[in-house]
């Protein structure tokens, strides 16, 4: 029988996963090709032959996803599997439609397909959308297994976008392991504060391969996921974050609402900066999604350092860069601290920005008067330090997961925003978790 000749749409994370589980050495099937979007520097690549598996000798390309309709009629494409995330209904819809239309299946893969069995209890720690809480919870998460006494293992959602081979399994248990790994400032950002806090971190691309390893030293593994994505591995607790600050979302965003439906627990965070109608929507909402969910409050309560550097300063604001990417938001901790400590105004850095930030804000133009920490690469780290140089300010607020300074040169006075999950009266995620992991 003829293989079906696959296309993989994906954003290097997803995707790669996918072709791993079910496509690799699946003899019925043939990827031609992987489409990349939401993050640069990606297509052009290939997948290694040494990942691919022996059906593959010379790897797989990685195309734009521009390109996707015409590659399904130069590679003679059977069926399109879609495979990332943090997307809406409406735009999975759009492609859909438009593969259909092009005379070819379109394919989403559901858990069965693609969760990895661990023989060590997994919680999983999901989202809403980018940018909901996620990395706070699952540092909470952790805190609460270790003080119950476990050894835990946290594997993070993957962001390979460097030498895939040398990237297959990754390890981090120290800063030094953040160079040895050539890190982003996008995985630095997730890899950091767990490393601060003494829990291992595993990473990479082969995620089967990756855990096996986790469960040599863990006996509990606890998934971060990242875009709010699935998880890739079949959860004993499924904890799920929902953002009241984009009300609704949890009913239209993929695959958001999938892990609210799957969820044993969804915590409803920033319940303190949040409009209590929109708090009530989203706790509405997920009551009538999954009436068999705990529904837990928190809050992410942010300190600043010195917050003599905001007080009456014309600031210069960088957040997370994803979170205003395609996770949309308009605002992060550096914003709630600029307002919180007194800040006279934010300062618009549009007008000074060079090149490859230049072309991000091009790209998502909603952005507004804020920089997104971009570091995918040197160059991105060097326009991001040249953007924060030409910024005419008297002072920077860094709002991202880990201090930048540390990363790149800022020449100007800075403080840095940090936060934690607060949990909010009853009930207690951390009495559900000793719950079902201490008897």
């Amino acid at each position: 029988m003829k293989p079906v000749n696959v296309l993989i749409m994906g954003a290097a994370g997803r995707d790669f996963h996918n072709f791993n589980v079910f496509f690799r050495g699946n003899e019925r099937c043939r990827v031609r090709a992987f489409t990349a979007t939401q993050i640069p520097n990606i297509e052009g690549r290939q997948y290694p032959a040494e990942l691919a598996g022996s059906l593959y000798p010379e790897g797989i390309p990685i195309y734009p996803e521009s390109e996707l309709i015409n590659l399904i009629k130069e590679l003679n494409i059977n069926q399109v599997v879609f495979s990332y995330s943090d997307v809406s209904h409406e735009y999975v819809m759009h492609i859909a439609s438009r593969v259909i239309a092009a005379g070819v299946s379109f394919r989403i893969m559901g858990g069965a397909e693609t969760m990895v069995k661990s023989t060590k209890p997994v919680v999983a720690v999901c989202a809403v959308r980018t940018g909901s809480g996620k990395s706070q919870t699952t540092r909470f998460v952790c805190k609460v297994l270790k003080e119950i006494g476990f050894q835990v293992a946290v594997i993070r959602h993957p962001m390979p976008y460097g030498d895939l081979v040398a990237q297959k399994v990754q390890r981090f248990a120290e800063l030094e392991d953040l160079k040895k790994y050539d890190c982003t400032i996008e995985e630095m950002e997730e890899y950091e504060p767990h490393i601060h806090t003494g829990t291992i971190v595993y990473a990479g691309v082969d995620y089967e391969a990756i855990l096996r390893e986790a469960e040599k030293e863990a006996d509990v593994i606890v998934w971060d996921g990242g875009n709010n994505d699935m998880s890739f591995y079949k959860p004993d607790l499924m904890i799920t974050v929902a953002d009241p600050l984009r009300p609704g979302h949890e009913l239209t965003y993929y695959p958001g609402e999938s892990n609210v439906l799957m969820s044993d627990v969804v915590v409803i965070n920033k319940v303190g900066s949040a409009d209590p109608i929109d708090v009530e929507e989203v706790r509405n909402n997920i009551r009538v999604m999954n009436p068999q969910a705990v529904i837990v409050e928190a809050a992410s309560p942010i300190s600043v350092e010195d917050p003599s550097v905001i007080e009456g300063k014309s600031v210069l604001v960088i957040e997370d860069g994803p979170t205003l990417t395609h996770g949309g938001m308009e605002f992060g901790a550096g914003v709630v601290a600029a307002g919180k400590f007194g800040a006279v105004e934010i300062i618009d850095p549009r007008p000074y920005t060079v090149g490859t930030i230049t072309e991000t804000f091009e790209k998502y133009p909603d952005i507004g008067a804020l920089l997104p920490a971009m570091g995918y690469g040197e160059q991105q780290m060097k326009d991001l330090e040249e953007t924060i140089r030409l910024t005419e300010c008297d002072s920077v607020i860094i709002g991202t997961p880990i201090d930048l300074r540390r990363v790149i040169h800022i020449d100007k006075p800075s403080t840095r925003v940090t936060y934690d999950l607060q949990i909010i009266g009853k009930p207690d995620l951390a009495d559900i978790i000793r719950k079902k992991f201490s008897g």
